[in-house]
């Protein structure tokens, strides 16, 4: 017998689940019941409590995903699981595409280490907070970069400081004396020995670089004798214009010669020395590794295009992993990469918003983006402009500040996504991604409450 799922909408919104269901043939079978509220933000959890049926006529609810009920709570109070579905009732068939529910996103086998370059000018506090941060985007190694020419007095301190504080360490430089100070403080790796300074890595795991540039021989003799220590290997990736093509071949060649290797991949050459956002350049280079199975990225957080380059790298190796899990192209499996674009911008159509304008009974003012620009509606009409300044003299609202305000604020923020192509929703926060932090629900939630009070308010 098929599972049996009960969505649950609001009356705006029921019409395009009808269609968007019927369109999908699912596999499943399915009931939809209209909660009595015109719109998800306004599904609140009392409201589910009191108005599902009991019993329920499904052992799995979809809700809205704009509904920010407890699932744990409803769970227990209907003996049946809930679930968010996507924002978006047209990103239905996405939702339920792969394996009936969001991607799992939890895994990957890639370790990411975090350079701090300029670690020997850092107090011991300092290098501590940005340790901190660095582990909180993402990095799972904090490696500190020693400067050529510049003295780092206190990097024994640095390291145990920060070993202390349960990180893994590791140390770069090109000054032999510094990496043995580092093993010897108890660094768990030492990046940059070559065979000819294996005998500093200590107790280290080395991670080692040709003796010269692109001399991959050297750098498999420096495997061979480096056995007991468990190496990581690092042909090096050169920037674009400076030998990037060859680079990316010595990486294949590498594991053609040494297939069960263990491998690392500098990704600033080309996050940092390229002038386009780094999100892309970091979803290239990590398929690359996800293809060759290097386990292994060192991450560089300098150049203010790259001030998210780390959480930008977490969120590439989890993608590309679920895909390769799933014999997949690194596609459907969330936006955190897209971050100017979106995948599918205008969910709906302009014909599907002249009809749920039509169905307006109210002056309260709803706006939506389509391919052909901005829409604003409410019971006395209907515009449509792509320039957000056109539409203020439509409106009425010249002697009502506050709703000037908010409506000036969502439309220019639809303009803004008709523009790029991205995902507007009313009296939400545009979705940037890696690139910035979301606010917290419950923050969004009430931002919501709060704009829907103001437009009512100024109806």
């Amino acid at each position: 017998m098929s599972e049996r799922l009960l969505f649950v909408t609001g009356r705006l919104a029921r019409p395009r689940l009808e269609a968007v269901l019927a369109a999908m043939a699912p596999p499943f079978a399915y009931e939809i019941l209209d909660i009595g509220v015109k719109v998800a933000a306004l599904m609140t959890e009392p409201i589910l409590m009191n108005r599902l049926p009991r019993p329920l006529p499904a052992s799995r609810v979809v809700l809205p995903g704009r509904c920010r009920a407890d699932l744990d709570r409803l769970a227990q109070a209907f003996g049946a699981s809930f679930e968010r579905g996507p924002d978006e009732v047209k990103d239905l068939p996405v939702y339920f595409g792969k394996g009936g529910g969001p991607p799992d996103l939890s895994r990957h086998d890639l370790r990411i280490f975090a350079e701090i370059v300029d670690a020997s000018a850092l107090s011991l506090d300092a290098l501590s907070a940005r340790a901190g941060i660095l582990r909180q985007a993402g990095a799972d190694v904090i490696d500190l970069g020693c400067l050529p020419d510049t003295p780092f007095p206190h990097l024994e301190e640095a390291v145990r400081r920060l070993k202390t504080l349960g990180y893994a360490v590791s140390v770069d430089s090109a000054n032999p004396e510094e990496l043995r100070r580092g093993a010897a403080a108890g660094a768990d790796y030492l990046l940059s020995l070559t065979e000819h300074t294996l005998d500093l890595a200590g107790a280290s795991r080395p991670v080692l670089i040709p003796a010269n540039h692109g001399d991959l021989d050297s750098l498999v003799r420096a495997y061979e004798q480096a056995q007991p220590w468990r190496p990581i290997l690092d042909p090096i990736l050169d920037p674009i214009h400076f030998g990037f093509s060859d680079s990316l071949s010595r990486y294949r060649e590498l594991r053609k010669r040494l297939p069960e290797a263990e491998m690392m991949m500098g990704t600033g050459n080309l996050t940092e020395l390229t002038e386009a956002d780094s999100a892309g350049v970091a979803a290239m280079l990590l398929g690359v590794c996800s293809e060759l199975h290097i386990a292994n990225a060192l991450t560089v957080q300098v150049s203010p295009h790259t001030r998210r380059t780390v959480e930008e790298h977490d969120a590439a190796r989890r993608l590309l992993f679920a895909a390769r899990r799933d014999h997949s192209l690194p596609k459907g499996y969330g936006g955190a990469l897209l971050q100017i674009h979106d995948r599918s911008p205008f969910p709906n159509t302009p014909a599907e918003i002249e009809a749920a304008a039509a169905q307006v009974k109210d002056d309260n003012f709803r706006i939506e983006v389509a391919v052909d620009g901005i829409h604003v509606f409410n019971r006395q009409g209907h515009w449509i402009a792509t320039d957000a300044l056109a539409l203020f003299d439509k409106l009425g609202v010249e002697k009502d500040g506050a709703h000037a305000f908010y409506l000036g604020a969502e439309l220019q923020k639809a303009e803004i996504a008709f523009r790029l192509g991205k995902r507007y929703v009313q009296d939400q926060p545009l979705r940037w991604g890696v690139a910035a932090d979301r606010p917290s629900e419950d923050r969004t939630r009430l931002a919501s409450a709060g704009h829907t009070l103001r437009a009512k308010a100024g109806s």
